[in-house]
């Protein structure tokens, strides 16, 4: 049994509103996807990490990833979306590697730097010989609002509050999200299948827990800490970088 992760990294990061993709961006003194992979490269449990990029992504910095080591393995075969890269990745590790059908993939953000080797682990240990998979996530606690358009008036939309949904049994998801390889590769197969042969009518896919429930199976919540966050707008940047420098003290 292996344990493999992979880093969909094929993406621009539009909400940055930065020319440069938003997983090359400065942090700490590193490219932020440095931090991601180097939590999955100094793993102990990690066998391999492999990272999709997209076919001309010009941005990667073969000198700053050279101090992760040798397990880290590049696949030039990303997507247009998330998911295509993620099933293209899949497929790629299924070539280099044989049949690995039974091994683990975690599939890890490569906007979420501040993954603590504590948080790994646990999502491992916890998720052990599960029949599904599973992946880190944190129970909602604020109050969710849905936003809606008054009657009359379409175009305030996005500034009215029409409802309060009920957070109870709802759980923000994280990464990493840990599958075996042959039944990722069936749900996010089927995703695109049936995409391909149904326009429009294809299940909405966000993530890999998504693709997966999509068989009608349910993967393990496993508790996680708001720390290991998502850098989606420009102040998180700031936030990663607290996080971290409170890693090292």
């Amino acid at each position: 049994m292996a344990y493999y992760a992979l880093v969909p990294a094929a993406g621009t990061g539009l909400r940055m509103e930065q020319t440069t993709p938003k997983q090359y961006l400065p942090l700490a003194g590193q490219p932020l996807i440095w931090h991601a992979l180097r939590a999955l490269c100094s793993s102990t449990v990690i066998d391999r990490v492999f990272v999709v990029l997209a076919a001309e992504d010009a941005y990667w910095p073969d000198q700053a990833m050279a101090n992760l080591g040798p397990r880290l393995h590049l696949l030039r075969c990303g997507g247009r979306t998330r998911a295509q890269s993620v099933l293209n990745g899949l497929r790629g590790m299924a070539l280099m590697l044989g049949d690995i059908a039974e091994d683990w993939v975690l599939v890890h953000d490569a906007a979420r730097p501040c993954l603590s080797g504590a948080l790994l682990e646990k999502l491992v240990s916890n998720v052990g010989e599960d029949a599904v998979g599973g992946l880190l996530a944190v129970p909602v606690a604020d109050t969710l609002k849905r936003a809606g358009a008054l009657p009359g008036k379409p175009d305030d939309a996005a500034n009215r509050s029409i409802g309060t949904v009920p957070r109870e049994g709802l759980w923000q998801a994280q990464t990493p999200q840990m599958f075996r390889h042959g039944l990722l590769l069936q749900a996010l197969s089927q995703i695109d299948n049936s995409r391909d042969n149904t326009p429009g009518n294809a299940p909405t896919v966000t993530d890999e827990a998504s693709a997966v429930e999509a068989l009608g199976l349910a993967p393990r919540l496993v508790a996680s800490s708001m720390s290991n966050i998502k850098v989606t707008y420009p102040s998180d940047l700031q936030l990663a970088e607290t996080i971290l420098n409170d890693f090292q003290r």
